[in-house]
């Protein structure tokens, strides 16, 4: 029972049983990723193809001819004495097949490019525990190893069956099949096939060759066949579609099998071919997209869903005739169409669409309309990525809060509940099996398990969960998808078989009733040969491998029908546990009660009308031409010839539905020959029809126990004596008597654990006297009994009224288990956004529980009961800020109160380090990060201070101060995280003892040619710098440039002292500082700093003046005022200057914070911001000695920050 499923995501899904479950992932639980394609009502279809397996043992491989089974096709199995199969031609012929093969094959085979059918829905992988319908074909070429599927080593060396031993006897009169062969000729070089029976009552039958070149990952050659006689004959139709078409896929509308749909390969050209006569004739429709997988309606015939290669649905009324886009970044495999009595709307699409890396949202759209004004929201917020599934009336997603995921389950389209898994079963995986019977069986990997998962079953609304069974086996499929041991035996309602890992071995147990009890299979009392197996329970006992292929083509090691309830044929070994050696194939008549060995190697079984016959193929790499068939349920075996000269087997095609008399065998009888098709009819085996004398009934049971699921149960099977054609009008008659209720009929409740004495007692973690949560919406609840009836079973009295829950009413009792959420379970908000809060009681009367909301910003609302606030509290701040909400519930017992801190944000767009250009060794040097907005809510900083911190420093405010105590260049690194946003600037300050600086002005063209930004300023810096050196000749080392922000232009200059030639002492740093100030002054006083901009722009360079007043009035008449206002303003000048100059204690200097350098933010990760270090300052100071420097912390290294201080990124901040 593998089916698809993937809750990683991602949620995964595979048929393996049927159920097999595919798993990528995503995932990704980070990945949580949950799939469920193979469980859809409208099912993704990949055409039906034939692959050839190859495998490999030590240095030689050997030709995996398939047919009907995916079981391990182990080493060269002797052919016949006497037999054709035996020439010395056909081992050569054998052997050079292998190689051609193996050269041909440079990877796995071309994935996703196997069709199947489930049951004239949709086309999709099927449930395969119900082969009843469909078309029936077997691997083929060029393909990869099944999962499950082991290689050569480690198997036992083949050994002829029973049948083969009496067969090599006396030489007795062959009997022999009605079959036709015909050759595809032109084909021999192609190695793959897609095949496609019309349909019942149908004689047509489809087939598309291609040569798959595994270099080019790329169809370059095709074919199209069709037969109108049921494979007798074929007809090639490439003139009709275009000689120089390349077909790559084949598609049949599931409702109307007339229909057919052919897919150009993309590398050539895009476009579809579509004939509505049984691929009779074609009209041919240009696509402006590529299809990657199609979705058909579960009833309307010419409405499909295509998903293309840039995350865009389609959608098509006309089949495929033209497209509309519906939706856009939609997750792929996350799109399903609506069930009818479920969704109000026959074309309503559910679909996961694309939010941000980690966020989605479950949206359902109308066909024909999905605008935003139409689009629905089911589940109140974000879900992660890749695990939205819908699956029959269960909806599943998947929300991850704090690192660990949520699983949700809406039934029958209500609102999304969490699912409720034992406490403390912490998940690592989730896989939906099945959704059968109106329950859900999931597969969960928890938190202590590797490679087994423990499979939980829960009530009618998916909500509560019970243990079924531990440590089932799991392996990985040919796409990285899990395979869960679990099979579903078709026709015995409640019966699965499942393989357990007990102490390092694996055994096989099987149920009657869900899930509820298991036990081991009792072994064969005798083998093939009829001698006595001693096999005693529990030390010994028969193990089965459950493995169903993922090519439709192939029925695996294990098979039953619906049309043939209680026969089951399967594929395994005896012993204490299960083994990849010594497999045998094993039968049951009686629904797993006896089990009888027919093969002694491997064989691959189909069923014949409708289980009536069955059909064995030997899984061999040699050619052959018999197969073997019994009319007795398997007891006798006949052989029978189907061609006269012996056939490389790549796949069988059987016709559709159970009655399947007519089959035919694709292969070739050399490396260089064409495929030949061998058409089958085995209706000349059977001589007559049958009658009621030919049938008796057979009463289902469990090791005498014939109440199984709280029914009797009584079927009409055909006599094993009888050899009759039951045909297409036979369906399976069943009679049932209900039976009275028994203890085991029930299996334990949520929250209830079953003793070893099988009774069901509370987990330790469980509190059996918590109310129900149907008391918080309602008025009654079911007051558990520590039991619940099995889902589906039908008994009636006995033990029902003592283990059934009874209806109670509420008791009025104190609110308890207060919840309070955000609908995205996140504690961040965007400022303006609609916050949705979820209230959450876990027990008390919710009908008389009143609800308050209190925001946090003086609002609150209040509520006269649970059941009001169902979909949610919305809310929308406008201030940032972090807001205390919180949630009281209160009735007249008492009340409780639950909070949460929301953190209101808005996005951070910029940043700018406001440092120092150039700094006084020993001096607090002020560093602050200015934020735009200002104001973004809950922000950190990370600081790196210095050349050789390795630790930052993290503040919350905005500022820090710091020393510097050598002399050198610096650079300053400032982090800003603010949400999911970081950005970050960078500052280099150069750290001197002495030196004197200068504010510059400019003419005042340059303002016109002034962007301000930064790299503008760094520009015209250096142009400044040599402009005054060529003007002055001072060196390049003692001087240093820079312009500051804003306008109008303005700069300043700063002077070092010579170290040699001051010799480090103060005296001669300030006389020297004088000569050099003196000299740029005198060269810009009389304008000869100039510099060109552009072609036709000169820009001069001033000294600025302190005071934008003149110190002197050189007008001729002096009047009294001015001259007492000129003498008022030099006094009050004088007098800032002696004070300005007393608080600096170094005489003439004046250092400016924040000037050049002032890059622009950079978008980066805080792991390694020396990443984006300048490499040099050389550009800055060209000659300056980099020296380490030491930042004085104080003690520990930054003063506390300004938290109240703003700073402008336009006005120097003075150091004195």
């Amino acid at each position: 029972m593998k089916r698809e499923v993937r809750f990683c995501p991602k949620w995964h899904g595979a048929l393996r049983f049927g159920l097999f479950f595919i798993l990528p992932c995503l995932l990704r639980v980070a990945e949580a990723e949950i799939t469920c394609r193979s469980c859809q009502d409208g099912h993704k279809w990949r055409a039906q193809e034939l692959l050839l397996r190859v495998e490999t043992s030590g240095s030689a491989a050997t030709f995996k001819g398939e047919v009907w089974g995916s079981g391990d096709r182990t080493g060269w199995i002797p052919c016949e004495p006497g037999s054709a199969e035996c020439s010395p031609d056909v081992e050569k012929y054998a052997e050079q097949r292998l190689k051609r093969i193996i050269d041909n094959q440079s990877g796995q085979a071309e994935k996703g490019k196997v069709s199947q059918h489930k049951d004239g829905v949709g086309l999709t992988p099927r449930r395969l525990r119900r082969n009843s319908d469909g078309d029936k074909v077997s691997s083929a070429r060029n393909r990869a190893p099944v999962e499950g599927q082991g290689t050569a080593a480690g198997r036992r060396a083949p050994r002829w069956s029973g049948e083969e031993r009496r067969a090599a006897g006396p030489r007795q009169e062959e009997l022999k099949l009605n079959s036709s062969t015909f050759a595809l000729t032109g084909d021999s070089s192609h190695n793959q096939a897609m095949v496609h029976w019309s349909g019942q009552n149908s004689s047509v039958i489809l087939m598309l060759t291609k040569l798959f070149d595994f270099n080019l990952n790329s169809v370059t050659e095709s074919s199209l066949w069709r037969s109108t006689d049921y494979g007798a004959t074929y007809q090639k139709l490439n003139d009709k579609v275009g000689a120089k078409t390349i077909l790559s896929y084949l598609y049949v509308s599931p409702n109307n099998k007339r229909k057919i749909m052919l897919l150009t390969d993309p590398e050539v050209e895009s476009s579809l071919l579509i004939s509505s006569d049984e691929g009779a004739t074609y009209q041919k429709y240009r696509l402006n997209f590529y299809i990657l997988s199609l979705l058909f309606h579960p009833e309307q015939e010419d409405w499909i869903l295509a998903y293309s290669h840039d995350q865009k649905l389609y959608s098509s009324v006309e089949f495929g005739r033209r497209w509309q886009v519906v939706h856009e970044k939609v997750a792929p495999n996350r799109f399903y169409w609506s069930k009818m009595g479920l969704d109000k709307e026959p074309g309503l699409i559910h679909l996961e669409t694309s939010i941000s890396e980690g966020q989605a949202l479950y949206v359902t759209c109308k066909l024909q309309n999905c605008t935003d004004a139409n689009k629905g929201k089911p589940f109140p917020g974000y879900i992660d990525p890749n695990s939205l599934v819908v699956q029959d009336e269960y909806v599943f997603v998947q929300v991850s809060t704090a690192g660990r995921p949520v699983y949700y389950v809406s039934a029958k389209r209500d609102v999304f509940t969490p699912m409720k898994l034992p406490k403390y079963t912490l998940p690592k995986e989730l896989h939906v099996i099945s959704t059968d019977e109106n329950r859900v069986v999931a597969a969960v990997q928890e938190w202590n398990q590797n490679e087994t998962y423990n499979l939980y079953v829960s009530d009618t609304s998916g909500v509560y969960y019970t243990l079924a069974l531990e440590n089932v086996v799991s392996s990985m499929g040919l796409e990285g998808n899990i395979m869960v041991d679990l099979y579903e035996v078709a026709g015995i309602k409640g019966m699965f078989l499942a393989n357990k890992k007990t102490d390092s071995q694996v055994k096989t147990y099987i149920t009657y009733n869900r899930g509820r009890d298991w036990r081991l299979l009792q072994a064969p009392s005798r083998d093939l040969r009829g001698n006595s197996i001693h096999c005693v329970l529990p030390y010994c006992s028969l193990h089965l491998h459950l493995h169903v292929s993922a090519n439709p083509y192939t029925s695996g090691n294990i098979a039953s029908r619906e049309s043939a309830p209680g026969i089951i044929v399967a594929s395994g070994s005896i012993g204490s546990e299960l083994t990849t050696s010594n497999v045998s194939v094993f039968i049951t008549s009686d629904a797993g009660n006896t089990w009888r060995q027919i093969f002694d190697e491997e064989y691959a079984v189909l069923y014949l009308d409708q289980g009536g016959a069955l059909v064995a193929i030997r899984h061999t790499p040699l050619p052959i031409r018999h197969l073997w068939l019994s009319f007795d349920e398997g007891r006798q075996w006949n052989k029978y010839s189907f061609t006269n000269t012996p056939l490389f087997v790549d796949g069988v095609l059987g016709e559709p539905g159970e009655e399947t008399l007519i089959m035919t065998i694709f292969g070739h009888f050399s490396h260089r020959s064409e495929w030949q098709l061998v058409k089958i009819d085995f209706r000349s085996i059977f001589n007559r029809r049958c009658t009621e004398a030919d049938y008796q009934t057979w009463h289902l049971h469990n090791q005498g126990e014939p109440c199984l699921m709280g029914v009797k149960r009584i079927y009409r099977k055909l006599k094993p004596t009888s050899r009759c054609v039951m045909g297409k009008t036979y369906s399976v008659t069943m009679t049932s008597a209900p039976c009275d209720c028994t203890e085991a009929d029930f299996e334990c409740d949520y929250g209830y654990e079953r003793r070893t004495d099988g009774k069901c007692s509370p987990a330790f973690w469980f509190h059996p006297s918590s109310m129900s949560r149907s008391c918080t919406t309602g008025i009654t609840f079911l007051n558990s009994t520590g039991y619940r009836k099995v889902v589906s079973n039908n008994c009636t009295a006995g033990v029902i009224a003592e283990y059934t829950a009874r209806r109670q009413h509420c008791p009025i009792q104190a609110p308890k288990g207060l919840h309070l959420v955000t609908s995205e379970g996140r504690l961040t908000a965007m400022l303006g956004a609609n916050v949705t809060f979820l209230v959450f009681l876990e027990e008390g009367d919710g009908a008389r529980t009143s609800i308050t909301v209190d925001f946090g910003d003086g609002h609150a609302l209040t509520y006269s009961n649970v059941s009001s606030i169902e979909d949610g509290i919305k809310h929308i701040y406008k201030s940032i800020g972090i807001y205390r909400v919180t949630a009281t519930g209160e009735n007249s017992l008492g009340s409780e109160t639950t909070m949460l801190f929301l953190h209101v944000t808005c996005q951070l767009e910029h940043i700018h380090l406001s440092a120092p250009f150039v700094a006084v060794r020993n001096k607090e040097v002020n560093l602050t990060a200015v934020l735009h907005p200002s104001q973004v809510g809950t922000v950190t900083y990370i600081w790196w201070i210095g050349n050789n911190s390795e630790q930052p420093v993290i503040t919350l405010g905005g500022s820090v101060s710091c020393t510097f105590s050598r002399e050198g260049i610096n650079t300053v690194t400032v982090q800003v995280s603010a949400g999911n946003t970081i950005l970050q600037d960078r500052k280099t300050i150069a750290v001197h003892e002495y030196f004197r600086s200068h504010l510059l002005a400019f003419s005042s063209n340059l303002d016109e040619h002034n962007p301000d930004v930064a790299e503008w300023r760094l520009d015209v810096s250096r142009v400044i710098r040599s402009s005054l050196i060529q003007a002055t000749g001072v060196r390049e080392d003692l001087l240093l440039v820079t312009v500051l922000p804003g306008l109008p232009t303005a700069a300043e200059f700063f002077l070092l002292p010579d170290k040699q030639l001051t010799e480090g002492k103060p005296e001669k740093s300030s006389a020297h500082l004088d000569q050099l100030s003196e000299l740029l002054l005198n060269a810009l006083n009389q304008n000869l700093v100039q510099f060109t901009l552009r072609p036709g722009v000169q820009v001069t360079v001033y000294a600025a003046h302190l005071s934008a007043a003149p110190l002197v009035d050189t007008s001729e008449n002096h009047s009294g005022s001015a001259m007492l206002m000129l003498l008022s303003v030099v006094v009050v000048g004088l007098a800032v200057f002696v004070i300005y100059k007393f608080k600096r204690k170094i005489p003439g200097l004046n250092v400016y914070a924040q000037m050049q350098n002032d890059k622009e933010p950079e978008m980066m990760s805080p792991a390694n911001p020396s990443e984006a270090t300048p490499s040099s300052q050389q550009d800055l100071v060209p000659s300056l000695e980099i020296l380490d420097t030491e930042c004085n912390l104080r003690p520990i290294g930054c003063k506390k920050p300004h938290v109240h201080v703003k700073f402008s990124t336009e006005h120097p901040t003075y150091i004195v």
